[in-house]
């Protein structure tokens, strides 16, 4: 897989498709049913053979769920996570003092399953807002994983943090460091209440790399603007969101640095894994029956071109008329318009597709058949040039459909 970073061809990553978050050296996984829903796993955790760098990201909600102060507070003690351990179905965010006392549990109750200090281990919830979780499971449920490095292994950590989602997310990548072969491996969940900075999604990344934390956290904020928080499915943000990153070291490279020589090539291995589970988020969007893509090019600042692809790819206009295949050009022109950004009304190309729709602010004849045809396909793209600078930018999303209402009115129950 070619990877290009700021336009220029940097270095070659390959997909381990059939890779998994245990793939890297020194990671295990493990996922059963608690008890926290009716008849699925919700209960996961992974845990490095060593303590490992850390770095991580959260939602920009002002109401951060109880596991994320406590993810936080571990970070923090010695900037080193051993594990993490998942529960879905109940967020644990807006539960007050209880919530939080619950999520320390959590944090106690793993560390003592593994022997490790309770600061070596990450919490992360995901579900209902408002609800407290049922501790007497979630204890249980902790003493009972059985933690293994098979695809079996990953699987059941991947089904175990979802919520809506109807299909898993994974990724993983590998690419030579130093001489040696470095792997990161993801796995994620999301579906719904997705609009980042972030979204209702969490993210795992393992990686067997020789990095700080600190190194390891310029990399991963260097990634996420372009991945993570450039998806959108219905315009809302949530409490629990995170990315969270481990590197163990065991590909036992020469330490990473940022002046390293392949520090470039890490941030690219981190970047496509990065990607490839947001685009997989925004393609299980809830109700989606297609992944679509926004390219927008010639803006004056990386910037510009991120948000207004963002503001494109999250109009509900935008996403009806992608739903039922509509080649509606003016409501992409009419997302564009909203920005707060340098737009020159008078040269804006669009296309969907290969099909050019306005050219130079000028409407360009097109076949409505062909158009149907392609909008008809499960991944779109829609490109714009703005003819006012040379930055680019791109975001993903789905279309809007009948079923996200259906399951959006009946969460709860």
């Amino acid at each position: 897989m070619q990877v290009v970073s700021n336009g220029e061809q940097t270095s070659q990553i390959k997909e381990l498709v059939n890779g998994s978050i245990v793939t890297p050296a020194g990671f295990k996984a493990a996922g059963l049913h608690a008890g926290l829903r009716y008849n699925k796993k919700d209960l996961g955790a992974i845990v490095s053979e060593v303590p490992a760098s850390c770095a991580a990201v959260y939602t920009m909600s002002h109401f951060q769920a109880a596991p994320l102060k406590v993810t936080q507070e571990s970070i923090k003690s010695e900037k080193l996570i051993q594990a993490v351990v998942v529960n879905s179905a109940c967020a644990n965010a807006c539960t007050g003092e209880k919530g939080l006392i619950d999520a320390y549990k959590m944090r106690e109750l793993l560390a003592n399953h593994l022997g490790t200090k309770q600061e070596y281990v990450a919490v992360s919830s995901t579900g209902v807002i408002g609800e407290y979780l049922k501790m007497d499971k979630i204890e249980a449920g902790i003493s009972q994983l059985i933690f293994g490095n098979t695809q079996e292994d990953a699987d059941s950590f991947q089904e175990a943090i979802l919520t809506t989602d109807l299909v898993m997310k994974k990724c993983c990548f590998t690419a030579e460091i130093g001489g040696k072969t470095v792997t990161i491996g993801g796995a994620a969940k999301g579906s719904g209440m997705i609009h980042p900075n972030m979204a209702t999604m969490l993210g795992f990344l393992t990686t067997d790399a020789n990095i700080s934390s600190d190194v390891l956290q310029t990399a991963l904020s260097t990634v996420i603007p372009t991945s993570f928080n450039q998806i959108t499915v219905d315009g809302d943000t949530s409490t629990n969101d995170t990315v969270l990153v481990m590197a163990n070291g065991c590909a036992k490279n020469e330490k990473l640095t940022l002046d390293h020589p392949d520090y470039p090539v890490f941030v690219d291995l981190l970047s496509a894994s990065c990607e490839s589970l947001a685009k997989q988020i925004a393609k299980d969007g809830e109700g989606a029956t297609k992944l679509i893509e926004v390219n927008v090019k010639g803006c004056k600042t990386e910037e510009e071109a991120r948000v207004i692809s963002k503001q494109i790819v999250g109009s509900n206009l935008v996403k009806t008329a992608m739903y039922g295949s509509d080649a509606n050009w003016g409501r992409i022109i009419t997302a564009i318009g909203q920005t707060k950004t340098d737009v020159n009304p008078a040269s804006v190309d669009i296309a969907i597709g290969p099909i050019t729709m306005l050219k130079n602010s000028e409407p360009q004849s097109f076949s409505e058949e062909e158009a149907i045809d392609y909008l008809s396909k499960d991944y779109i793209q829609v490109h714009v040039d703005l003819h006012n600078g040379d930055k680019q930018g791109t975001a993903w999303g789905c279309d809007l459909s009948y079923d996200y209402v259906k399951i959006n009115a009946s969460y709860r129950t």
